[in-house]
């Protein structure tokens, strides 16, 4: 495992670098470890309100620990009317836990999100970012079963 210093360090002076060393952070770790931000924030001349803040405001960056890979489910309307309701039951279900939460192992975090911008397949999860359109409660197994 990389060192948050040493990842961070390589984004020194690039524009948008925080946000690039935030992503590559959560890569390295799924979350923003508290000390790791306060290096952000001296790397990158911020106060560590600043840094903390950045980090707070994307709902893709993550300042509690959680689960390496990050399910989410649209919360949206038209993923709503699609049945994401049942999808959401599955995949608590497959994973054992609640939306929320991460899975006692640390491999699998659940959480809800906004639009992905897949309207016109939904209901939509995404896992570590990558979509899933279309998606129904039956293929969450093998879904998550990609990611064991």
């Amino acid at each position: 495992m990389m060192d948050y210093k040493e990842i961070i360090a390589q984004y020194d002076g690039k524009a948008g670098g925080i946000i690039e060393a935030y992503h590559a952070l959560l890569r390295e770790f799924s979350y923003l470890p508290e000390e790791a931000i306060a290096e952000a924030a001296r790397v990158f001349k911020l106060s560590t309100a600043e840094a903390y803040g950045i980090a707070t405001f994307y709902s893709m960056f993550s300042v509690e620990a959680r689960g390496k890979n990050v399910v989410r489910i649209c919360e949206s309307a038209p993923c709503h009317v699609a049945g994401a309701a049942d999808v959401v039951a599955a995949l608590e279900r497959e994973l054992g836990i609640k939306m929320g939460e991460s899975t006692a192992d640390g491999k699998f975090a659940l959480e809800f999100t906004e639009c992905v911008g897949q309207c016109q397949a939904t209901p939509v999860i995404t896992v570590n970012g990558k979509p899933y359109l279309d998606v129904s409660p039956a293929q969450i197994p093998a879904i998550i079963a990609e990611y064991k």
